[in-house]
């Protein structure tokens, strides 16, 4: 038996990356495992975010929210859609926990997963140069957390403008599950 797929959506804001990650989901006609990573909001404006993925989930999709400990949502069946890497690490970094120990954990989780797993993250390096240090911890440590999961990724996809490019190749070009 072939090891399940995992697929990285990666991309800028708004650039269609979990809308393209739920499609890719649907489409694969079995149990889908959404892990929201956001955590409690912190505003209105994130509260509003939350709401719209909520509506645009099938309300079949078992939904477990995840916002530290992410590696414990990878083992099961069906498919797993990971929304998102970056909330995850503000999570994360926020709550002063190790970094790297979490990043390793997650990574050992994917290495042994069962079920294919589609992981959306944000391309935080192509922009300006954060002004605080925080900024630049955060921008630094997403770009480790972005090249380790596109290492072990089967599939890296990058989202342009709503335009999916393909920049690691999948056994199957057609990106199905």
């Amino acid at each position: 038996m072939n090891k399940p797929q995992f697929i990285l959506v990666i991309g800028g804001a708004r650039s269609g990356k979990s809308r393209y990650a739920e499609e890719i989901a649907a489409r694969s006609g079995r149990p889908v495992t959404y892990v929201a990573t956001a955590g409690p909001p912190r505003d209105e404006e994130m509260k509003a975010r939350i709401a719209a993925h909520r509506v645009r989930r099938p309300a079949h999709w078992t939904t477990v929210e995840a916002p530290v400990d992410l590696a414990r949502t990878v083992p099961g069946e069906g498919v797993l859609l990971m929304d998102c890497l970056t909330l995850w690490l503000t999570n994360v970094m926020l709550g002063e926990h190790d970094v790297a120990a979490h990043r390793t954990a997650l990574a050992d989780a994917l290495e042994a997963r069962t079920r294919d797993v589609i992981a959306v993250a944000n391309e935080v390096g192509e922009g300006i140069v954060p002004a605080t240090p925080l900024g630049r911890a955060f921008r630094d440590e997403q770009g480790i957390l972005n090249q380790e999961m596109a290492r072990r990724a089967t599939t890296v996809v990058k989202m342009v403008a709503g335009c999916p490019l393909v920049v690691k190749p999948a056994p199957d070009p057609a990106i199905v599950l």
